[in-house]
């Protein structure tokens, strides 16, 4: 399997494990300043040079190198299931990709036939029930992860842990998983444990959120989405985020995590 979603420095100051709509284009951002003293021009998602990736073929055998004898500091960042599955449906389902498309082509189209729900017009502009809609692309996100269908799940929707996971799969060990919700604190003692090129003052730096303003605004409180059922599928989808990641299934107002995450329990669980 090797190290899907997995960044390195170029200069193997530290790896990490991407997880998607977790902050990681600010943290991949970061990583290249580190590096270079100047943040990647455009979207670091795009960027094939000035940091080591996975998905590069030139960089996968320093990156497998480094993470089986655990040369660097390697961390990853998560984020509150229940606002993270409402972000992947405002960027993702209702809103305009970068290419000025629709994400994944016919995807969202087929959603609209087979689950019924509204993305706010061909621009995302326009006025639609955005609670219902959201329940019934819930339903869809389930249908994928849980049977594979109508297609297989995507990247932005599929548990956290199973993205955490395949790195510990493939030989690695964290030595960091902090939350999104507590960004400063996390990406801080990141940056405290390593040597970098170039500082990185994280109450400076601006928050590269490519997907802002792609789609329509969420208009409601995040707990207005979620219903007994909704709940109910979130925990389906994401039973083994919460437990691992100390986040509050019962309260989807409660953003904080109410615990502290237990590396040994991380490695040991998703090792298995």
């Amino acid at each position: 399997m090797g190290f899907p979603g997995t960044w390195m420095t170029e200069s193997q100051s530290v790896v990490y494990r991407v997880v998607p709509k977790c902050a990681c284009s600010t943290i991949g951002q970061i990583l290249y300043h580190s590096d270079h003293g100047m943040f990647y021009d455009g979207d670091i998602h795009d960027a094939t040079t000035g940091l080591h990736k996975w998905a590069r073929e030139d960089s996968r055998k320093p990156i497998a190198d480094n993470v089986r004898q655990h040369q660097s500091y390697a961390f990853t960042c998560v984020r509150n299931p229940y606002t993270r599955i409402l972000s992947s449906f405002f960027d993702k389902i209702c809103g305009i990709q970068r290419n000025g498309r629709r994400y994944r082509g016919n995807l969202v189209p087929t959603i609209i036939q087979k689950y019924g729900i509204e993305v706010g017009g061909p621009d995302g502009t326009e006025a639609f029930d955005q609670i219902r809609s959201f329940r019934r692309f819930l339903l869809f996100a389930r249908d994928t992860i849980r049977w594979k269908r109508p297609m297989e799940p995507d990247i932005h929707w599929s548990a956290m842990s199973g993205h955490v996971a395949t790195f510990i799969a493939g030989g690695g060990r964290y030595d960091r998983i902090f939350w999104t919700e507590r960004f400063d604190e996390g990406m801080g003692a990141v940056l405290a444990a390593i040597d970098t090129a170039y500082a990185v003052d994280l109450g400076s730096i601006p928050r590269f959120n490519e997907s802002e303003g792609h789609g329509p605004k969420r208009a409601h409180p995040v707990e207005d989405y979620f219903d007994d059922l909704s709940m109910h599928l979130v925990y389906e989808i994401y039973k083994r985020d919460f437990e691992l990641f100390k986040y509050d299934f019962a309260n989807p107002a409660k953003r904080q995590p109410i615990g502290e995450i237990d590396l040994d329990e991380v490695h040991a669980k998703l090792g298995e």
